[in-house]
């Protein structure tokens, strides 16, 4: 009988063995994914890899395990990865796959700080679990953080640089170099506004025309501002209007919409500031009438 456990016992390991060999094998079969060195995402990733921070130390790995996740069937999620990425100004020079891989790790490094620190607390392993899920969401967190930080750097610098475009015009300067003027006098290369001006004249260069330039720039950042201006200046090519009118006109309408959504979040700021003041003036009240209170109730009243 105990041979016979024995025996159960000993093919039941080779078994886990031949599992994990089998699985080690077919992950190392798909090579890591290459990093992109051209474009848009070549030129993020050469930036984030000279940097100083911990991606430039993950990047090998990342691109490892994107190799293992790369033979998964998965267009729908991918092709939602790659707009928000996209949107994120192709944050770090990531695709879907290196995306989800960087999600990947990033999970099993908070699950393996939850294991720690549960055993430190002395609480469940079963917090590991929530740990780890924080995790897999700090990547996805990370992105529709730099998409909101990039549309609104898009959405307040617009209209000053549709009132240069429309003054360089009213100079001589054609559409084209007007934006190369914006672009090469801007105090920072790094503004979003500014990346997106450059890619705009690059693609023109490239042999774009100027309507498929500006919808790729509707594109990659659809906000109403940019939606706004791309249909104004692609109106007034297909009419033949002046554009440099047409631009000065854009960049008033964006500065009315902009004081309106301000007065807009003013107005609800006030209302948002009435729970907190509540909370401090019963505070208050309470910290007043407090001893009164004690004093009472230990004199029997």
């Amino acid at each position: 009988m105990n041979l016979d456990i024995s025996l159960v016992a000993w093919v039941g390991i080779a078994l886990v063995g031949f599992g994990i060999a089998l699985f080690v094998y077919t992950m190392g079969k798909n090579p890591p994914v290459t990093a992109p060195r051209t474009g848009a995402r070549g030129l993020k990733r050469a930036r984030a890899l000279q940097s100083e921070g911990s991606f430039k130390t993950i990047e090998p790995l990342m691109r490892l395990v994107a190799g293992w996740i790369a033979p998964f069937r998965m267009p729908k999620l991918r092709r939602k990865i790659d707009r928000q990425l996209v949107h994120a100004g192709d944050w770090l020079g990531l695709s879907a796959d290196e995306f989800l891989a960087l999600a990947v790790l990033s999970l099993f490094f908070f699950f393996g700080l939850g294991l720690v620190f549960c055993s430190i607390m002395e609480l469940s392993p079963v917090f590991s679990f929530f740990f780890g899920g924080l995790g897999a969401m700090l990547p996805y967190t990370r992105v529709t953080g730099e998409t909101q930080d990039r549309f609104k750097q898009i959405n307040r610098g617009l209209p000053t640089a549709i009132d240069l475009a429309s003054l360089c015009m009213g100079a001589g300067l054609d559409f084209p170099g007007a934006l190369r003027q914006i672009a090469d006098k801007a105090a920072r290369k790094d503004d979003a506004l500014t990346e997106e001006l450059e890619r705009i004249l690059q693609e023109l260069e490239l042999g774009r025309t100027r309507r498929q330039a500006l919808e790729s720039f509707a594109d990659r950042a659809p906000t109403d501002a940019v939606r706004d201006f791309v249909g104004a200046v692609v109106q007034a090519e297909e009419k033949g209007n002046p554009l440099a009118e047409v631009l000065r006109i854009q960049a008033g309408m964006l500065r009315m919409r902009r004081s309106v959504m301000a007065e807009e979040s003013a107005a609800r700021a006030a209302v948002m500031m009435m729970g907190p003041l509540m909370l401090i003036f019963c505070a208050i009240i309470l910290i007043l009438l407090g001893p009164f209170i004690i004093n009472g109730m230990r004199s029997g009243f």
